[in-house]
C-alpha cells in the first residue's frame, strides 16, 4: 500500500477486531533518528526569531496598512510563530540537556510573547502519559468530537483575548503572588499553564526541566513592565503594543486551529484509551512541503507520529514518517491517521461534532 492509497476508517478498523501497531517493527525502522541535532535547533531557532523581530520592526515603521507593512506583518506572524512552537520541544529533550538553548529561547521568545517555558514544561508531558491522554486529567485534550461545534468556535476565538490575559497574569498575578501568598496555589493550578481545558488544574509537582520557574515568571514580568514603562514615557510610541497585540493574536489563532487539526478527539474522557487507540486518535498531515509547515511548524504536521515516539527530535519526524509508510510490513494501521491537509482535518471534526449534537432521527 503506498502513502496515497485511501486508508481505512477508524470504524473499519476497529470492526477488523481492535489490532496492535506493530510497535516494535516501527522502533526498529527509526532507531537511528532518535539525537537531536543542536545545529540545527540553534540555526532554525536563531534565523526566525531573529526574521521575526526584523519584520515586527519593519512592520512598525511602515507606513500604516502599506504593502510593506501588511507584507511585513504576515512573516513576523508566521516567523515568530515557528520560534514559539520550539517551546514544545523544550517540552520533551532529555532532561537536563539544551540548557543554554531554553535560557535564550526563554530570553529572547518566551519572555516577549509572555510564553515562557515553565508554562509548558510538565503539563505538556501529562498529556503524553498513557493514564492521562484523553482523560478528564489531560489539560490538552477537549473531545471536541462529541461536543457542540459552537465550542470549537468558542476555543478559536479565545485566542483574541489570550494576549490580555497572558499580560495580565505576568504584569498583574506575578507581583501579586509575593504581597498575597495564599494567591500563589491558585495562580499556579489555574494561571500558568497553556492548556486548551478551562478546567485544567495544574499540580503542584508538574514542572520537569524548569525549576528555575520563578526566574522565568520574574523575568517575564519585569519585561512587561519596562515596556509598559517605556510607552508611557513615550519612548516607545503605543503602536508597539498594538502590534504585538495583533501579531500575538494572529499566532495563538493559528495554534488554536493546528490544535483542533492535532487529534480526532473522540474520548469524553471517562476512560483511558488502549496505545493503539490513542494513536488512532491522533492525527498526521504531511501536507504540502511549502504551506503545511507555515501552520504546523516544527514537525507537529506529524503529530501522530509524535506520539508514537515522544523523544524523537522535530527535524527527524518526517523521516520517520516515511520509513513506516514504506517500510512496515502492514501499514494499514499507520495510514488511518493521515489526512490530507488542515482543511479536512477541520471538516471532519467538525462534521463528527454536529452528528454528535444532533443525531439521526430514527428512520420510519
Amino acid at each position: 500500500m503506498t502513502e496515497t492509497s485511501p486508508p481505512p476508517t477508524t470504524p473499519e478498523i476497529a470492526e477488523a477486531g481492535k489490532p496492535e501497531f506493530p510497535l516494535r517493527e516501527a522502533h526498529e525502522l527509526v532507531r537511528d533518528l532518535m539525537t537531536p541535532n543542536p545545529w540545527i535547533y540553534w540555526a532554525d531557532f536563531l534565523f526566525h526569531i531573529s526574521l521575526g523581530w526584523a519584520a515586527f520592526f519593519t512592520a512598525l515603521f511602515s507606513p500604516l496598512l502599506s504593502l510593506w507593512q501588511i507584507a511585513a506583518y504576515v512573516v513576523a506572524v508566521l516567523a515568530l510563530y515557528r520560534s514559539a512552537i520550539f517551546v514544545h520541544e523544550l517540552a520533551h529533550l532529555k532532561k537536563g540537556t539544551f540548557k543554554n538553548f531554553r535560557l535564550v529561547w526563554n530570553l529572547i521568545c518566551g519572555t516577549p510573547l509572555m510564553i515562557p517555558s515553565f508554562t509548558y514544561d510538565g503539563v505538556h508531558n501529562d498529556h503524553h502519559k498513557p493514564d492521562v491522554y484523553g482523560t478528564s486529567k489531560d489539560g490538552e485534550y477537549v473531545p471536541f468530537a462529541t461536543k457542540r461545534p459552537i465550542e470549537m468556535v468558542g476555543y478559536v476565538l479565545l485566542s483574541l483575548l489570550l494576549p490580555a490575559l497572558l499580560a495580565a497574569r505576568f504584569l498583574l498575578l506575578t507581583p501579586l503572588c509575593y504581597l498575597i501568598p495564599p494567591l500563589r496555589k491558585i495562580v499556579w493550578e489555574r494561571a500558568s499553564s497553556m492548556t486548551i481545558d478551562p478546567s485544567y488544574k495544574r499540580a503542584e509537582n508538574a514542572i520537569r526541566n524548569d525549576l528555575n520557574w520563578k526566574q522565568q515568571e520574574m523575568t517575564t514580568c519585569v519585561f512587561a513592565f519596562l515596556v509598559i514603562a517605556l510607552v508611557a514615557f513615550e519612548v516607545f510610541p503605543q503602536d508597539v503594543l498594538v502590534l504585538w497585540y495583533l501579531i500575538a493574536v494572529a499566532i495563538f489563532i493559528l495554534n488554536s486551529l493546528r490544535t483542533l487539526a492535532a487529534h480526532a478527539y473522540r474520548n469524553p474522557g471517562a476512560e483511558r484509551l488502549t496505545y493503539t487507540e490513542q494513536y488512532l486518535d491522533s492525527i498526521n498531515i504531511p501536507g504540502n512541503i511549502l504551506i503545511t509547515p507555515l501552520w504546523a511548524p516544527v514537525g507537529l504536521r506529524y503529530h501522530a507520529t509524535h506520539h508514537l515516539f515522544m523523544s524523537m527530535p522535530y527535524h527527524n519526524l518526517g523521516k520517520a514518517q516515511r520509513r513506516l509508510v514504506e517500510g512496515l510490513s502492514d501499514n494499514t494501521l499507520y495510514l488511518t491517521t493521515l489526512r490530507g491537509g488542515l482543511w479536512e482535518a477541520l471538516t471532519r471534526i467538525w462534521q463528527e461534532s454536529t452528528a454528535a449534537s444532533h443525531p439521526n432521527p430514527d428512520k420510519r
